[in-house]
């Protein structure tokens, strides 16, 4: 067999949790990363410590895509379930490497066309190695055989890998490699023999990192200092990452004892300062939407992220949606301006995360970052992030010296851009009431009619002032195009690969991503002028975005709704098919 040279490569690894899924797709992936490939990692997993249904899926190309493909070209499977649940989206001519240590795989349920090969590797690993748990190991071995790896490109990654065990592990763990080499060259699977060779392209200087992991990079690097979270699916990235690192720059990291207890220790952190961010998911920013108004009516600049994912109420914590929108942009009590951004992929998330944490500030208010599922947890290549490139910009923060030429100090004073001149808690000369309660200059409570008509108009300019230093849209396909895909978050990358399916089928369409989901800028409203037709891609039922968009004055005939609510994200396929279909009609 001559391996065939492949740009384009998926992978599903699946079994029971604990199975070692997850190991083994990051494998694969480090050795298809040091060969230049773009990679896209994602996982599905039951929400428990151990056991259910866990798979990890890998994307590796050498065109940088946002998501996973319409097939997979290799199953792994360490159990009949995983079968079950690959099998419908392997590829006709797909290969499939089957744990068979319980019986042999039920052929039935595979593509005609797909290539089993049945390996017993609980058996192997429990009978050479003793333990069942370097089955992972010895798979890896038959998978790195099939796209024609050599043993030592394989073992290093292995060993890289592992580098944290204690060396006793590392070495049983490539034995169990070298067991599976020694497998597939039973089983015609030679050095040189399997059916797929990885190119080789210019690695430049990239990363692999998560949503989570860059807004948490980006809220450093703009200087931020104080986090408080409470661990919650798909959110505890964020805690812990800050939690590891925040400390070597002064900062604190702090686990609170709920999500209301997090949000008002940033609040308090802020008023000293400290540039302050919290995060949480869907039921958890419900807990907060109290403070949230806080925030807004007290003018204290907080960043606080969304991890979105299935609702209501705790739903399916581990899959996708973007549901919460209706709560971000509308929820709490009260008329108060707010900012809701929304990244497309980490490298996004790292610019939007600083970006916010820089606009909380400055703004005085509330800075909401709607993340999901996908782009919080799943891994993606992207050039490497750089903190130098952040500026980072104090706003109306005055200083003691400052505060000892103004004479009077009035916390709430009216500006014509809305923005009060501010002193952190604690500045001598700087004292001033903080209530919930409407207030005066001074921010003693008042609720006299002229007053509140100027406090209410003075905190709306505020959003009109830095309507500048919002982040516009990134568009992508034909800017000429009559018809457009319009989606946010984990739409990103499958929007635009849906888009270049549907223009080598002669229908090109214009993608657009907005990353300022509130207030509805300019860009988006010209999209929707020019365009007869925009599909907008949302992972909800009840079309939240689509509103969002027509309560602010956009056509609503114009406006077509794509909706999935099932925890599964669109596939470029299946995108283009919808509009190939729906534009024939």
């Amino acid at each position: 067999m001559t391996p065939h040279p492949r740009d384009d490569i998926g992978v599903m690894v699946a079994g029971q949790g604990g199975d070692g899924s997850l190991t083994l797709a990051s494998l694969l992936g480090d050795v298809m990363g040091a060969r230049g490939y773009e990679l896209y990692q994602a996982r599905n997993v039951a929400s428990r410590v151990k056991g259910g249904h866990a798979a990890a899926y890998l994307r590796a190309s050498l065109a940088r895509r946002g998501g996973l493909g319409d097939r997979f070209d290799l199953l792994i499977a360490f159990d009949a379930e995983a079968i079950e649940q690959g099998s419908p989206r392997l590829d006709d001519h797909g290969y499939v490497v089957y744990d068979a240590s319980e019986g042999p795989v039920a052929r039935d349920r595979l593509p005609a066309g797909a290539t089993v090969l049945e390996v017993p590797f609980g058996r192997l690993a429990v009978r050479d190695l003793r333990r069942d748990l370097y089955k992972n190991s010895l798979a890896f071995g038959v998978a790195a055989r099939l796209f024609s790896v050599s043993d030592a490109d394989a073992e290093a990654a292995l060993r890289h890998s592992l580098r944290r065990l204690a060396g006793p592990l590392v070495d049983a763990n490539v034995r169990a490699l070298e067991r599976g080499f020694g497998y597939a060259d039973g089983h015609g699977l030679a050095t040189g023999a399997g059916p797929w060779a990885l190119a080789s392209a210019e690695r430049g200087d990239r990363i692999l990192i998560s949503g989570n992991e860059a807004v948490a990079f980006g809220f450093l690097a703009a200087g931020g200092r104080f986090f408080a979270g409470y661990p919650i699916t798909p959110a505890s990235e964020i805690l812990e990452w800050l939690s590891a690192r925040l400390p070597e720059f002064g900062g604190v990291a702090v686990q609170a004892e709920d999500e209301l207890a997090a949000i008002n220790m940033a609040l308090g952190a802020a008023m000293t300062g400290t540039r302050a961010m919290t995060a949480s998911s869907g039921p958890g920013i419900a807990l907060m939407q109290e403070t949230v108004s806080h925030l807004g009516s007290a003018e204290v600049g907080v960043v606080v992220v969304d991890c979105q994912r299935s609702g209501p109420s705790t739903g399916m914590p581990t899959k996708p949606e973007q549901s919460d929108l209706g709560m971000l942009v509308w929820g709490s009590s009260g008329d108060f301006p707010r900012v809701v951004l929304a990244p497309g992929d980490p490298a996004d998330a790292f610019e939007l995360g600083a970006l916010a944490t820089d606009l909380a500030e400055r703004f005085q208010g509330p800075v909401l970052i709607a993340l999901d599922q996908m782009v919080s947890q799943d891994l993606a290549t992207v050039e490497r992030l750089d903190p130098g490139s952040v500026e980072i910009d104090r706003g109306a923060l005055l200083r003691e010296a400052e505060l000892a030429t103004l004479g009077e100090y009035r916390r709430y004073r009216v500006e014509d851009d809305g923005i009060s001149r501010w002193a952190p808690a604690g500045t001598w000369g700087g004292q001033s009431l903080v209530t919930g309660n409407e207030r005066d200059e001074w921010g003693r409570v008042s609720t006299q009619p002229a007053n509140r008509i100027r406090m209410v108009d003075k905190r709306a300019r505020k959003l009109e002032t830095i309507l500048p230093d919002l982040p516009r849209a990134r568009e992508a396909g034909d800017p000429e195009a009559d018809v457009a895909l319009l989606g946010f978050g984990m739409q990103t990358g499958v929007t635009r690969e849906a888009a270049e399916r549907l223009a080598a089928a002669g229908r090109p369409v214009r993608v657009f991503q907005p990353r300022t989901l509130w207030p509805v800028l300019e860009d988006v409203r010209e999209l929707a002028r020019a365009c007869r037709r925009v599909y907008v891609v949302e992972h909800n039922a009840s079309a939240q975005y689509a509103h969002v968009l027509a309560g602010a004055g956009l056509p609503n005939e114009r406006l077509e709704s794509v909706l999935r609510y099932d925890g599964q994200p669109f596939r470029p396929g299946e995108l283009a098919a919808h509009v190939l279909e729906r534009e024939a009609a």
